[in-house]
């Protein structure tokens, strides 16, 4: 055998992988197939054999881990609970883009408490976040996986599913009140002392919203498509508004105030356009 050439024969062969080896490929597989179509209910669409085709590991290995596919799937319910978690909505350069347009076109307008609540209520109604959470096949993985949890048996699977679902729902709504805190601070926003409530509650019924949205649109699309032309809540602008952007800055008037401790003096406002500009850059 030449220098050049490669190895034969026996020498050929993939390395025989280890049984973790083996039930990582499989899951790691598993959980990939999942995000492409979203979760069912059920895990009945999800075929053994795929996963083993894709997983590109030996069909004895895995029934010597999972002799009955109900143990697999058991399993893989396990990892969805852990790695999955809601699609982070817009995100943060979503949000700085819009953020940054609406802006642009209202800065003169920061010095006055009706130009500021302006800008959150244009902010309110073109909000994208629905819109991508519509398409996410995440969402509608960790929705099912809700309602797939839902029909479990009480059991040790039950409270595995259970404790990671929580996590990442934490994890979740304290990154979505990150948001809402920073950008309601940034416009001298509070929550309404009188609620009682702080902003990772408010977060959560922010959530609730989208969830419903997406659960109530595959029967009820005009819930999550319909407009209005109106000034809904009294800026003196009339606009195509979409309803569901309605109900999401209702509830953020509901639970917001301006912040009487913050003074719009020069300073500040000129601060305050200063960082709203590095946006657009």
């Amino acid at each position: 055998m030449t220098a050049e050439s490669g190895p034969t024969g026996l020498g050929r062969r993939r390395r025989r992988l280890t049984d973790q080896e083996t039930e990582q490929r499989m899951l790691d597989a598993a959980v990939g197939m999942v995000n492409e179509t979203g979760l069912t209910v059920s895990l009945e669409h999800i075929s053994l054999e795929e996963v083993i085709r894709e997983a590109g590991v030996a069909r004895s290995a895995v029934y010597r881990r999972w002799p009955y596919k109900d143990l697999f799937f058991s399993d893989l319910l396990r990892e969805l609970a852990r790695a999955t978690a809601p699609a982070s909505v817009g995100g943060r350069e979503t949000t700085d883009a819009l953020l940054a347009e609406v802006a642009a076109q209202r800065l003169d307008g920061l010095g006055s408490p009706e130009g500021r609540r302006a800008v959150l209520l244009e902010l309110f109604r073109r909000e994208q976040d629905f819109e991508i959470v519509h398409r996410s096949a995440e969402w509608r993985t960790y929705l099912a996986l809700h309602a797939t949890f839902l029909g479990l048996p009480d059991g040790d699977l039950r409270d595995e599913v259970r404790a990671a679902l929580t996590e990442s729902e934490r994890g979740f709504t304290t990154r979505i009140a990150a948001g809402w805190q920073q950008w309601a601070e940034l416009f001298g926003y509070r929550v309404r002392p009188a609620v009682g409530i702080g902003f990772e509650t408010h977060a959560a019924l922010v959530s609730a919203h989208f969830r419903g949205m997406v659960l109530m649109s595959p029967t009820s699309p005009e819930i999550a498509s319909a407009h209005i032309d109106a000034d809904p809540f009294g800026t003196g602008e009339t606009a195509e508004w979409p309803v569901r952007s309605v109900a999401l800055a209702g509830m953020a008037l509901t639970f917001l105030e301006p912040d009487p401790a913050v003074a719009w003096d020069e300073a500040r406002i000129g601060a305050t356009r200063q960082q709203l500009s590095t946006l657009s850059r």
